[in-house]
């Protein structure tokens, strides 16, 4: 009897500790889900509410409630009429098709280079290469435009694009995800007689199209979004870039509506999440593709 009882005893305790695991467990999961929650409200927020002002009518408070009592459009017809929204637009996608452009062929081909080229100096250059990474633009911003003035492309979009053709982030992405393609497979291509370039085009790029469109994204998003190197080139406003005229939006006299400054913020979001929406499948699957490798 006394068996059976301690045996009892010990049944007791083990489910209680497994209600008590139970209990953690779903506390750990409550709190995981409640910081992810608070974390979304924190990053959607402000867009939120932006665009919940860019669709206030004319006679509406913009801080009275959160919800428009009176939604419209009007708004980004309004954008377009106060400034030149569509030729800034297309002076952006011109910037941003080059740098896209650029930044995947160039950002793949050193890729290539640093991962399967067997050359000289390569761990050298790549080194140095990481090392640039440490320095932020604002440091090298002055004798990168004395550069360009020296090429006479200052107020051209030729002179915003050529600082970010390719970026060294890019370099390293793509060189990573090369190396993450087994050997075996490169050495099947050898004995098939491809040559380099095929090996570079049927064989890696295919293998590589998750890092490629982390590149596609991040290059679109760096021509997108740049403000402070177009407003040190450009003094035209005819090749003002979408970004430079926003602010020429917001800080224009003649235009104190919070209304059209909100839509003219969303007009300039709204690209990008249909870019990023139309990748996603493929920069999430890149991101662990381009970790980077030393």
């Amino acid at each position: 009897m006394s068996t059976l009882a301690s045996l009892g005893s010990r049944g007791d305790k083990a489910g209680k500790r497994v209600g008590a695991d139970a209990r953690r467990h779903r506390l750990g999961l409550a709190g995981r889900y409640a910081t992810l929650l608070l974390m979304l409200v924190i990053m959607l927020g402000p867009i939120v509410w932006q665009f919940l002002t860019s669709i206030r009518g004319r006679t509406e408070n913009v801080y009275d409630g959160m919800l428009p009592s009176q939604p419209t459009l009007d708004n980004y017809v309004r954008v377009a009429e106060s400034f030149p929204l569509f030729q800034y637009v297309g002076n952006t996608l011109t910037v941003a098709v080059l740098a896209i452009t650029s930044n995947m062929l160039f950002a793949a081909m050193g890729g290539y280079a640093l991962s399967r080229a067997a050359w000289k100096g390569r761990k050298i250059v790549f080194t140095v290469l990481v090392a640039t990474l440490m320095f932020p633009f604002e440091s090298v911003m002055i004798s990168m435009f004395l550069t360009v003035r020296g090429m006479g492309l200052v107020d051209t979009l030729i002179g915003v694009w050529l600082p970010g053709a390719v970026s060294v982030l890019n370099i390293m992405i793509m060189r990573s995800a090369f190396l993450a393609v087994p050997k075996e497979v490169e050495e099947a291509a050898v004995l098939d007689g491809a040559n380099e370039w095929t090996r570079f085009t049927r064989v890696f790029l295919p293998a590589a199209k998750g890092a490629l469109a982390v590149v596609c994204i991040t290059g679109f998003m760096g021509a997108w979004d740049d403000f402070l190197w177009p407003l040190l080139v450009l003094t035209n406003s005819d090749n003002y870039t979408l970004q430079l005229g926003l602010k020429t939006l917001a800080g224009a006299t003649t235009v104190s509506d919070q209304r059209i400054i909100a839509a003219g913020a969303m007009a300039a979001l709204i690209p990008m999440m249909l870019l990023f929406f139309a990748l996603q499948r493929f920069f999430f699957k890149g991101v662990g593709e381009g970790a980077i490798k030393t």
